[in-house]
């Protein structure tokens, strides 16, 4: 099933997200529903908030189905090292046709659950490290805009405010 993408604005997107405590089929099912909801919407990171279910739930695939090897399930995840500084051009499902510079750390190193609850360390640099970051702050009620200067934010979100008068922004 492919879950609609929920844009900025949304009341989901801003709080911490509930853990997930229940390892079970039902989960399972979501993982594969959101990896659909995330290669249908061209993206290589989607967290639970991202489609209004608000878990601590994120599903990576920096390869974009080139190789399922690479495909990462990360439940009640945190990152617990960061190291070094990247900037670089971000965009977000939530926040369709923006990008910006945004700064995070190089190096993470990351704790989380796997879709059976079994608890797992994974390390992420450049942009696995970044969709690492990215898809946490979505778990935390954070988007990259966040990240911004208050000047780059209040912008994007006047235009954001101008397609929503406008009708374009659902």
């Amino acid at each position: 099933m492919i879950y609609p993408i929920v844009k900025l604005g949304d009341p989901v997107l801003e709080r911490k997200a509930g853990a997930v405590t229940e390892f079970g089929e039902e989960l399972k099912k979501l993982v594969e529903d959101m990896f659909e909801s995330m290669y249908a919407a061209h993206g290589i990171g989607l967290a639970a908030p991202q489609i209004g279910i608000s878990r601590r739930l994120a599903v990576i695939d920096v390869t974009f189905k080139e190789d399922p090897e690479q495909k990462l399930v990360l439940a009640n995840p945190e990152i617990i090292h960061r190291e070094g500084r990247q900037k670089e051009t971000e965009g977000c499902l939530s926040i369709p046709d923006f990008r910006e510079n945004v700064s995070r750390a190089q190096h993470v190193r990351v704790r989380a659950q796997d879709a059976s609850g079994r608890w797992f360390e994974c390390t992420g640099d450049g942009l696995l490290g970044r969709a690492f970051q990215h898809e946490i702050d979505h778990l935390n009620g954070r988007l990259y805009i966040h990240h911004l200067s208050a000047l780059k934010r209040d912008l994007m979100l006047r235009k954001i405010r101008k397609l929503q008068r406008a009708g374009e922004w659902k």
